[in-house]
């Protein structure tokens, strides 16, 4: 039986305002300078400040609503936005690539090729498989359905190898292999075929077990040859990238792309000064032509005046909302910012790892007062100039754990002491995970194994066993 009910409910409806102020927060610098013009062009009643936003009192020029008698709920509020932030400008900052974009890049090298249309279409979705790592993790037969299913175009196994084989000779070296075996010897086939070049290449395709399991004595009698040739054709394998794709692999992965800094960092007389770019985005202010329309419109008593006013208006309401969300965008990256710079101060002084604290998303939200989500966006992929590097804010945090003394570190703390500690290591007997666990016990750091393995892991150490070297 359906039974009808009225229930109170309490909730929370977030104003235009707010939810354009929400989506600001994502945007990088560079999508924000889009957006701006994007608005520019959809809204009639917002306009680029040509001259130096002077009037001869030499005041900033400011409009409000008030002015021309219409009904304005917040007659105060000043339509004129400067995103001029500071003294910098973009073009003294070049853009950073936080990872390359191979597959953009290997698209581009299609066109060098004699593949017709079809075939072009082809290589195309095989390129836009490949993973991170710049490898073919899909076997062909699959890859011919999915093509089958996706695009409607029949293709065997044996097109698809051959296509591939062409996708294959592009640059970077060693990319769409199907495993790590593939993709070194494509690398090797690309160099000057000397004869350690060459002995490695055959070591690869007869004897690749062998090599990763480090039977260097098993190798050196099945082909015949000295300790020292081995080491030679070892060298030749070791300068090979085993990750072609060209992944960035810390506690974060962003999307292909060139970022310029949302924030910069300088050091002066040995204090931190932090800034916010100038970016080439266009000042704002309301376009005095239409607030005039808006005045004479609500003097007409006729529909078309009334309809007017109405459109009009509605374009005003708009301009101010993106005003402000642009200015609330800046004063919350800019406080979230400081905070995250107060709270890692010993580390932006120097940019020593082992200084980084540990710091999750609650403690810049307390900090700031702003909820855990407005962080969250904040941190998003945008970046910061340091005068040792740029950044990713996202670099700043990370989990904590304690030290002999009881005091918290950072796990990025721990894992430069893991690294530098296995750098350090005899390589013709390197240090055991338990081995590290007591190496890392001896300078203060109480880690389990567990935790020594997951570091070793983040970090691309292989285990002891495959870092033993002749």
């Amino acid at each position: 039986m359906l039974k009808q009910g009225l229930q109170l409910k309490q909730t929370t409806r977030l104003s235009s305002m707010q939810i354009q102020t929400i989506k600001m927060l994502e945007l990088t610098s560079v999508e924000l300078e889009q957006r701006v013009k994007k608005e520019i062009e959809d809204n009639p009643v917002l306009e680029e400040v040509i001259d130096d936003g002077k009037s001869e009192d030499g005041t900033q020029k400011q409009i409000s609503l008030s002015e021309y008698g219409a009904d304005d709920p917040t007659p105060s509020y000043k339509y004129y936005v400067n995103n001029q932030q500071g003294k910098n400008d973009t073009s003294l900052f070049p853009t950073f690539s936080v990872k390359e974009s191979f597959q953009q890049s290997l698209e581009a090298q299609l066109g060098y090729t004699e593949l017709d249309e079809r075939e072009r279409t082809i290589a195309q979705f095989v390129i836009g498989m490949l993973d991170d790592d710049g490898y073919l993790r899909r076997d062909l037969e699959s890859l011919s359905d999915d093509i089958a299913f996706r695009l409607n175009i029949e293709t065997s196994e044996e097109e698809l190898e051959r296509i591939l084989h062409v996708i294959q000779e592009f640059e970077p070296v060693g990319i769409g292999a199907r495993d790590l075996r593939e993709c070194l010897l494509l690398q090797l086939k690309a160099r000057t075929q000397t004869k350690p070049v060459a002995l490695a290449k055959h070591i690869l395709t007869e004897y690749f077990m062998e090599f990763t399991k480090k039977h260097y004595e098993k190798i050196m009698s099945r082909l015949s040859i000295s300790e020292d040739e081995l080491r030679d054709a070892i060298e030749e394998i070791v300068k090979l990238n085993p990750r072609p794709g060209g992944q960035i692999d810390d506690s974060y992965t962003e999307q292909a792309q060139q970022v310029t800094p949302d924030f910069v960092l300088e050091l002066h007389d040995g204090e931190l000064e932090m800034s916010m770019p100038k970016f080439s985005i266009p000042e704002l202010k309301i376009n005095k032509r239409y607030a005039d329309l808006l005045m004479s419109s609500a003097n007409t008593k006729t529909k078309e005046g009334k309809e007017a006013a109405v459109f009009v208006k509605q374009k005003l309401d708009s301009a101010k909302w993106f005003i402000e969300a642009i200015k609330q965008r800046h004063n919350t990256l800019h406080s979230t910012m400081q905070a995250i710079i107060d709270f890692q101060y010993e580390f932006f002084l120097d940019g020593d790892e082992t200084k980084l604290k540990p710091m999750v998303l609650k403690n810049i939200a307390e900090k700031t007062g702003y909820d855990i989500s407005t962080i969250s966006r904040v941190v998003n992929c945008k970046y910061i100039q340091t005068h040792f590097g740029m950044y990713p804010l996202k670099y700043f945090f990370s989990e904590g754990l304690k030290n002999s003394s009881g005091e918290e570190v950072s796990t990025r703390e721990i894992k430069k002491i893991l690294s530098d500690s296995i750098d350090a290591e005899d390589k013709r007997k390197p240090l055991t995970d338990e081995e590290l666990v007591e190496e890392l016990g001896t300078k203060g750091y109480k880690v389990a194994r567990r935790t020594v393995a997951k570091y070793r892991e983040q970090l691309n150490i292989p285990i002891a066993r495959l870092r033993k070297e002749i």
